[in-house]
């Protein structure tokens, strides 16, 4: 499992932003190849990591289990972490961590179907278990949905258009057929100024097959639930998204309070339970972005639970 390369995103930030501390609980609800917990763990903390991911399970374990019995791995989707922890009689920790998106193993493992250099099956499932694949969305979805899908998860300004292509070229089985569909989709003279041009359509299907966006919504309340009081929870996020749903929920849970802006005082009782720390995202250095250059998106957020509750 060593090939399960996990080069862990702004890690000296995390660490600053959870306030590692000796004797302290953590739990890292996207554990991938361990490297955010293993830093964690070095720092004398515990950890309970959570993946949807067997493989990433495995590889994690391999890596981490010296540091046992502060160490230990569940399967699940961040999503349900508190029911996750709570199965494990784990009802508080000091804080919480979300490395959101898809691995660099999983985009590496060519046979997984998230990358669109590589042929492979349609597959894009993070729990490679459970769920629909990407076959099952490209082939049965209606042309409007497809369009759906890739304007809002993929930002895709062809989106209608690459749908339209999708719907005509059915069946598609394989990553390189979709590849090809988004090519002819697209203009020549758009595709020679991106990256990409499938990037952003293999986003979309990304988060559809795994119900990513869903998943972080769900995931940023029940982690600061579980969460002490003081203790923080810090997400990393790779396109605007995902910052955008973070920010959003950090504001929330700081200014919780739905009353009209016209009530000269709140009347709806709803109280902060978070303070945001981090008022702007923290981005990787220069140095970071030229070492990992993957890192070259990711911004980190960071809140703490401000409850007076015990």
């Amino acid at each position: 499992m060593s090939s399960f390369a996990h080069v862990p995103v702004m890690l000296e930030e995390c660490m600053d932003c959870l306030n590692v501390r000796e004797g302290s609980l953590f739990a890292d609800g996207t554990l991938g190849g361990g490297g955010h917990s293993e830093a964690i763990l070095g720092r004398g903390a515990s950890v309970i990591g959570i993946d949807r991911d067997p493989s990433a399970l495995r590889a994690a374990d391999e890596r981490l289990l010296h540091f046992a019995p502060r160490y230990r791995s569940l399967h699940g989707n961040f999503a349900d972490i508190g029911a996750l922890l709570e199965g494990i009689g784990v009802h508080r920790v000091d804080g919480v961590l979300l490395d959101i998106g898809v691995s660099s193993h999983q985009i590496d493992t060519a046979e997984r179907g998230f990358s669109y250099h590589e042929d492979a099956p349609l597959d894009m499932r993070m729990d490679p278990t459970r769920g629909m694949t990407a076959a099952d969305i490209v082939n049965t979805y209606p042309e409007r949905e497809l369009t759906h899908i890739l304007r809002e998860y993929g930002e895709e300004k062809w989106a209608a258009r690459i749908a339209q292509f999708i719907v005509k070229s059915r069946p598609l089985t394989t990553t390189m057929d979709l590849v090809a569909v988004i090519d002819a989709a697209i203009p020549k003279s758009v595709r020679i100024h991106q990256t990409h041009p499938a990037r952003r359509t293999f986003q979309a299907i990304r988060i559809e097959v795994n119900g990513e966006l869903a998943a972080l919504e769900k995931a940023l309340d029940g982690a600061m639930e579980v969460i002490r009081p003081g203790g923080r929870l810090v997400v990393i996020t790779f396109h605007s998204l995902e910052d955008r749903i973070v920010k959003n929920a950090f504001r929330r849970m700081e200014n919780p309070c739905i009353c009209p802006p016209s009530f000269p005082m709140c009347v709806c009782g709803k109280k902060p339970y978070a303070k945001v720390i981090t008022r702007k995202p923290l981005e990787p250095a220069p140095e970071e972005v030229e070492r990992n250059p993957r890192s070259h998106s990711a911004k980190v957020r960071c809140a703490e639970h401000s409850s007076n509750e015990e």
